[in-house]
Formats: structure tokens, sequence, C-alpha cells
């Protein structure tokens, strides 16, 4: 006899399955390994006597009556677990939350800041991808999102984190040793370290819309390498300011050509959770909008 226990496991491993488009992706979110995962939903179907998902070699979709199945189990569980949210208070939030992060957002700044968000929750792991691949929330098992620039049409729910701020740096050390450019065309006699995305350097670029694709000794598609190598006098590029106010105030960098003034690009935190935000999620959000220091006005949520 099927007990309540092995129907809820069945019943989970198969929303999130299609949840996901996979049983890795169930996996990862409910804790367990695919191969355990695909015999949930396999005993699921043999209870039922119906097959709940078309299998292929690439991909997993609901059959008819699986599309069916799941537009009702599904509504059932999402409530279960926002009831637990209900009884969750901050100071004893748990559970595991998946953030995506750009590189020149997440290793100079989500990474710096995570010990400080872990300290305030300890009982949340924070699981962090740092890619500037653009990856898929619900079927990779994603919580959470920071995507730089404007937004694509999607079905997710963003909030804004304000107006990232881009500067270029150098260390006085390089600018002692080659002198300080003072026009945009100074930059061609430097050596201007190249920030690699998708392998095409960016090009260093002002708020008047002149572009400049730098050229220097030394590419890097990570952030966080670049600073390293100009604080060490490699050279200039182009940064988030926020990502380097450290080393500008202990003086380790200066900001180059600073009256003439470069373009700025707004930042989002997105999710897929509809109205059902887990408690966690919502904690990270808060704890991003705190320490970016954003107006209240710029924080309200939105569709995409």
């Amino acid at each position: 006899m099927t007990t309540i226990l092995e129907r809820t496991a069945g019943l989970l491993a198969f929303v999130r399955t299609v949840d996901t488009g996979s049983f890795a992706g169930a996996a990862r979110l409910i804790g367990a390994s695919p191969s355990a995962v695909s015999k949930s939903v396999a005993r699921l179907e043999h209870r039922l006597g119906v097959r709940l998902l078309q299998r292929s070699t690439r991909t997993l979709s609901p059959t008819s009556e699986g599309a069916a199945y799941y537009e009702h189990v599904a509504p059932h569980l999402r409530a279960i677990e926002e009831a637990d949210d209900v009884v969750q208070a901050p100071g004893n939030v748990r559970g595991v939350l998946r953030v995506t992060v750009p590189s020149t957002f997440g290793r100079p700044l989500i990474s710096a800041w995570a010990g400080s968000f872990l300290k305030r929750y300890p009982d949340v792991k924070l699981d962090l991808s740092v890619t500037d691949r653009r990856v898929d929330l619900i079927r990779e098992g994603f919580d959470l999102a920071v995507r730089i620039g404007e937004l694509e049409d999607t079905n997710l729910i963003g909030r804004s984190l304000g107006v990232l701020q881009y500067v270029l740096g150098a260390s006085p050390d390089y600018l002692q040793r080659h002198g300080i450019p003072r026009s945009i065309d100074d930059l061609k006699q430097h050596a201007c370290l190249r920030h690699l995305l998708g392998g095409r350097p960016q090009a260093f670029t002002f708020a008047d819309g002149t572009r400049v694709i730098p050229n220097g000794p030394f590419d890097s598609d990570d952030a966080q390498s670049l600073i390293e190598a100009v604080v060490k006098g490699v050279g200039i590029t182009q940064f988030m300011r926020i990502a380097i106010e450290d080393d500008l105030a202990a003086g380790r960098l200066n900001v180059v050509l600073p009256e003439i003034p470069m373009f700025t690009t707004p930042v989002y935190v997105l999710h897929a959770f509809g109205r059902q935000l887990p408690l966690r999620a919502r904690l990270f959000i808060d704890f991003l909008v705190e320490t970016l220091g954003v107006p209240r006005t710029l924080c309200d949520e939105f569709r995409t």
C-alpha cells in the first residue's frame, strides 16, 4: 500500500520536473539525486496508471494527462510552500537560495557581501552562480537572477536595483609612469585592458555616445581579474564605480578622465515566483536594495 509520504514525494518530484524540464533540475530543487526523482515519478505514474511525462533523449515534457494533472496539483504544493513562509520569521528563515549573477556584478560585489547576508541569516545556504550566460531560471532551478542592462521581454517578475555608473580607473603607479590622459584621444596611447563578454571586448563608452575599443596587453572575461591587474599597474580599464569604491578610497586606484562622464546602465533582480516569493528570496532582495542604497521609488516589482 502506498503511504501518504510516498505519494507526496512522487507529487513533488513530478511538479519540480515539469517546472525545470529535467530530472536533474528537479533534483537540485528537491535535494535528491536525478535517479531518485526519476524513480519517484515512475512510481507515481504506475500508481495512477497513466504516463505523465514524455521522455526523449534531450527533453522531458508533460503528456496531455500530465499537463492536466500538473494544473491540479501544482497550486496545492505552492500553497504548502507559502504556508511554510507564513510561519517563518526572518530570524529563523532557512533553505537553499540559488542566485545567478553576471561576472561584472558577482565577483567584486555579491561575493564580498555574501558573508554579511549569511551572518544575518545563518540557516540559509547561498548557492551563487557567477556567469555571463543568460540562464533559464525555471528550467535550471534558480530562485533569483541579477541582470545588468535593459531587460528582454520575459515572463519574469523584476525589481529595479537602481543604475550603475561606470568609470575609467588606473593605479597611481601606472599614471606616474605613463602620464595622465587628458582627453579621450589620449587613451589610444595607453595600455587599455579589455573586458571580454561572449569573447568580444567591451568598448569604453561615454555618456555622449563616444565609444573606444580598448587595446592593451591583457584581456579577461573576469571583472575581478581586471581590477587586480589595474591595481598592480598593468593599465587602464572601465569599471562599475561601486566595484572599486574601496580601492578608490584607499588610494589604490584613481579615476581617469573624471570630468568626462561615462555611461550608466540599469540593474535588476528577477524571479519567477509571481506573488509567492519565498521568504529567503525576499530577504535577499531586500538585502541587495539596502546594500546598494536604492531609493524606494525604484524598488517596486513589475512584470517584464
